[in-house]
C-alpha cells in the first residue's frame, strides 16, 4: 500500500512539475520573474516545517501526520486553479511547501515502520516505483503541453490534487503501527545533539548538487558550449530516468547497514569524479562525438546517483533511533533542501563561470565528499547505543 501510495503521489508530481510554470505565465499571465519567486519564497519558509513535523510523527504516529499533510496538499493544489495574482500564488505555494515538508518527514518515519526485516530491499523497491511514477507523470504532462489549452493545464493541476487525495486514502489501508516509546529522560530534540548525523546531513546536502547537474547545469552546457544536437538534452533525461528505474532495486537492495552506506557514498563520489570531466570534454569534441560523450557521461552519472541515493537511505535511516525517525528525517530533509536551494547559484556561477576548470573542481568536490563516507559511517555506528550494530564494524 505504501508503494502504491508513493507511486500515485509521484505520478501527480510529474504531471504538475512539468507544466506549472507555463500555466502561471502563459495562461494566468503572471510575469516569469514572479512565478519563479513564489516557489522560492515558499520553499524557504517550508524548510523550517520538516523537523517539527517529524517530531509530531514520532509522537502521534507517522500515518496520521502524513495523511493530514496529504489532505492539506490536495486542498492547496486544487486552489491553484483559482489563482489570479502573485500574492495568492505565493500564499498557496507556501501552504503546499509546509505540508510537503511535514509529509516528507512523516513519510520517512512511516517507511522505517513498514520496512520490516529487510528495510534496504523495501526502500529500493519504493524508490524504483517513485522514479517510475515521475517518468509516467512527466510523459502525461507532455501530452497536455502539446494541447496548450487552459483546460489541459487545469486538468494537470487537478489531477495532481486528486493524486494527493488518493495517496491519503491508500494510507488508510496500512496498519496502525504502534509509536515507539522514547527512552526515559531522553532529550526532546535528539537529532541536534547527534554530531555524526548532523555531519552526514551536511555531506548529503552537499552531494545533492549532483541532481541539478543533470536538470540544470548539463543542459546549459550542451546548448552553449558543445556541438551536440539539441535532442541530446531530451535524451539525457530519458537515459537518467530509465537507468535509475532499472538499477535502483538491484543496487539498493544490497546496501542495508550504515557501513554499507558509507562505502556506497564513496563509490558515488568516484563515479561523479569520472562523469563530470566527461561532460566537460564534450565541449572539445565534434558533433557526434560530443553527443556520445554526453550520453556516456550521463550513464555513469546515473549510476552514481543510484549509489548516492542508496547510501542516503542506509545512513539516513540506519543512524536514526527508532523512536525519533521522523525528527531525524526532518533534519535530513532540511539539509538536502538547503543544498538544493543553493545549488543553482553555485553551479551556474562557479562551474559555468570557470568552464572546464569548474567541472574539474566539481568532480574533485564530489570525490572528497564520497571519501568521507566510510569514516563517517564508522563514527556514526560507534556512537549508536545499539551494541549489536556496532559489533558489525569491529568484526
Amino acid at each position: 500500500m505504501l508503494v502504491a501510495a508513493s507511486f500515485v503521489n509521484r505520478v501527480g508530481n510529474g504531471l504538475f512539475n512539468a507544466a506549472s510554470a507555463l500555466y502561471f505565465t502563459l495562461v494566468v499571465g503572471l510575469p516569469a520573474v514572479r512565478v519563479g519567486a513564489a516557489p522560492t519564497i515558499a520553499a524557504v519558509i517550508g524548510l523550517c516545517a520538516g523537523i517539527p513535523g517529524g517530531h509530531l510523527a514520532d509522537r502521534h504516529g507517522a500515518r496520521v501526520i502524513m495523511m493530514s499533510a496529504l489532505a492539506a496538499q490536495a486542498a492547496s493544489m486544487a486552489a491553484l486553479v483559482l489563482v489570479e495574482s502573485w500574492a495568492a500564488l505565493t500564499i498557496i505555494a507556501t501552504v503546499d511547501q509546509i505540508a510537503a515538508a511535514v509529509g516528507g518527514a512523516a513519510w520517512g518515519a512511516l517507511v522505517a515502520r513498514v520496512g520490516g526485516e529487510r528495510p534496504a530491499v523495501f526502500r529500493a523497491k519504493l524508490r524504483t516505483f517513485v522514479n517510475l511514477g515521475v517518468v509516467l507523470g512527466t510523459l502525461g504532462a507532455g501530452l497536455a503541453l502539446a494541447a496548450g489549452t487552459r483546460g489541459a493545464y487545469v486538468t494537470l493541476i487537478l489531477s495532481n490534487a486528486a493524486s494527493f487525495a488518493l495517496c491519503a486514502t491508500l494510507l488508510l489501508l496500512l496498519p496502525r503501527y504502534p509509536v515507539p516509546a522514547a527512552p526515559p529522560r531522553q532529550r526532546r530534540w535528539l537529532a541536534f545533539a547527534d554530531r555524526p548525523f548532523l555531519t552526514f546531513t551536511a555531506l548529503y546536502g552537499a552531494m545533492g548538487l549532483q541532481y541539478p547537474v543533470v536538470s540544470l547545469l548539463l543542459p546549459i552546457w550542451i546548448s552553449e558550449h558543445t556541438e551536440a544536437p539539441r535532442w541530446t538534452v531530451a535524451a539525457l533525461f530519458a537515459v537518467n530516468s530509465a537507468f535509475c528505474v532499472l538499477t535502483q532495486n538491484r543496487i539498493g537492495s544490497r546496501i542495508e547497514t550504515p557501513y554499507d552506506g558509507g562505502r556506497a557514498f564513496r563509490t558515488a563520489g568516484l563515479l561523479f569524479l569520472v562523469s563530470c570531466p566527461m561532460m566537460a570534454l564534450a565541449a572539445y569534441a565534434p558533433v557526434w562525438a560530443a553527443a556520445g560523450l554526453v550520453l556516456a557521461a550521463i550513464f555513469i552519472h546515473s549510476l552514481g546517483e543510484v549509489w548516492e541515493s542508496s547510501a542516503g537511505l542506509a545512513l539516513g535511516f540506519g543512524l536514526a533511533p527508532d523512536h525519533a525517525q521522523g525528527q531525524y528525517q526532518g533534519v535530513l530533509g532540511l539539509g538536502f533542501s538547503a543544498g538544493q536551494a543553493l545549488a543553482p547559484a553555485i553551479l551556474t556561477t562557479v562551474v559555468l563561470g570557470l568552464g572546464t576548470p569548474g567541472w574539474l573542481l566539481l568532480a574533485l568536490f564530489f570525490a572528497a565528499l564520497g571519501a568521507a563516507g566510510p569514516p563517517l559511517a564508522r563514527w556514526g555506528v560507534r556512537t549508536r547505543p545499539q551494541p549489536g550494530v556496532a559489533a558489525e564494524v569491529t568484526r
